[in-house]
């Protein structure tokens, strides 16, 4: 009755104790009739009784078996095995083109497969601890490598931050602009999740082709940088130079001339590429005519190339849009407008959108002779990055 009342809390050690201390209890014959009661090993109950014998200090603390018992580890019994596996990972990690498991994932199941084609037995489990004990674990590749970067990189970047604050200091606005990620308008999936009823996500298409009618949106985005605020034109045509600068105009018309009545210049921000590029040269036509018509004086500055993920509007605007509409489709240009004016932060960011229905045609020409009518000055110190364009005439009554 003792035995059965304590059986099913006891592990193996302590069944064993518990059976050797009755049998020493019960005196000669002890270990004999503990064995018949309760079906343990006379030799078992022997092994109790010199256990009981030991020190305390002698049993590791929290172990049932002595050092060295139980089955042998595999890589005991198979005395290549850890070799062999580690040839498989490491040949194919190296990039051998003879490897095994070039070609396929290197999981578990692939592995375990390959080293029984050599004769080696291990299963899955196996191979996973096997992998942890060799320092090997699953691994996303890692963007690092940048390609050649520009030897003045860092110097610019320092150029722009003490354009910014110098700016900020004289309260005098800077913005950072760039084009988001264009967008398929529909009932397409949107990565994230959202929350819904159990067993009732949102139906969207399978596939992600254009919708007549509906096409892309192209959201252009200004982030003007000591306000913490921002505006995005919606476009639905192309993204080029002219429409990267009419929604710096629409900011300017609707966000920035009110918060800066006085203000007199504007530094912009931007990428190297793109429809902001620095070599684009229907992008400096139409600061210059934005400078003309608001009598500012436009001042630029380029990130170098291969940094744009740098870019201030990228983490402190765009991220957050994208968090605030992930899992939600698309559905019109119109949602997309108001979910891109629905984010907010706790830091007290604030957007707003519109939607640009204009046509901003491809492949527009830009003559030298208006390159040369432009009244650009050039910084001393990398021009093709830093440039500022100057107002040839003061504004007309419409645009002030």
């Amino acid at each position: 009755m003792r035995y059965e009342a304590v059986a099913g809390h006891l592990d193996e050690r302590g069944l064993r104790l518990f059976a050797a201390s009755e049998a020493r209890a019960a005196g000669r014959g002890g270990i004999a009739l503990v064995s018949q009661l309760t079906g343990i090993a006379r030799s078992t109950i022997g092994r109790g009784l010199k256990d009981l014998d030991r020190e305390a200090a002698e049993w590791p603390h929290g172990l049932i078996r002595r050092s060295g018992g139980g089955r042998k580890a595999a890589s005991v019994e198979q005395p290549g095995l850890r070799k062999a596996l580690l040839r498989l990972v490491a040949s194919a990690t190296r990039g051998d083109p003879q490897a095994d498991l070039l070609w396929v994932s290197r999981s578990h199941r692939h592995l375990s497969a390959a080293l029984a084609e050599q004769g080696y037995r291990a299963s899955r489990s196996l191979v996973s601890r096997l992998l942890n004990d060799l320092g090997f674990s699953l691994q996303a590749n890692a963007k690092t490598r940048e390609g050649s970067q520009h030897p003045d990189r860092d110097e610019q970047f320092q150029h722009i931050n003490d354009a910014i604050e110098r700016f900020r200091r004289g309260k005098q606005p800077a913005i950072s602009v760039d084009t988001k990620k264009k967008e398929l308008v529909g009932d397409f999936k949107n990565n994230g999740r959202e929350l819904r009823r159990k067993g009732r996500p949102e139906a969207v298409r399978v596939h992600d082709f254009v919708i007549p009618g509906k096409g892309r949106a192209i959201p252009y985005g200004v982030y003007d940088i000591a306000a913490n605020e921002g505006w995005v034109s919606v476009g639905v045509d192309h993204d080029t130079a002219a429409f990267a600068v009419e929604s710096i105009r629409r900011w300017w018309q609707c966000m920035g001339r009110k918060r800066y009545p006085a203000a007199t210049r504007l530094l912009i921000t931007a990428d190297c590429g793109g429809s902001n590029g620095a070599r684009v040269r229907l992008w400096k036509v139409e600061l210059q005519k934005l400078a003309d018509q608001t009598a500012l004086t436009i001042s630029v500055a380029h990130h170098p190339p291969g940094t744009s993920k740098w870019n201030r509007i990228e983490h402190r605007m765009f991220a957050f849009i994208s968090q605030n509409w992930r899992g939600k489709p698309l559905l019109t240009h119109k949602v997309i407008v108001q979910l891109i004016a629905a984010t907010k932060t706790t830091s007290g960011l604030n957007i707003a959108s519109a939607i640009d229905g204009s046509q901003y045609p491809k492949g527009a020409k830009v003559s030298d002779c208006e390159i040369a009518n432009l009244k650009i000055r050039y910084d001393a110190f990398h021009p093709e990055w830093n440039y500022t364009f100057v107002p040839r005439r003061p504004p007309s009554d419409s645009t002030k």
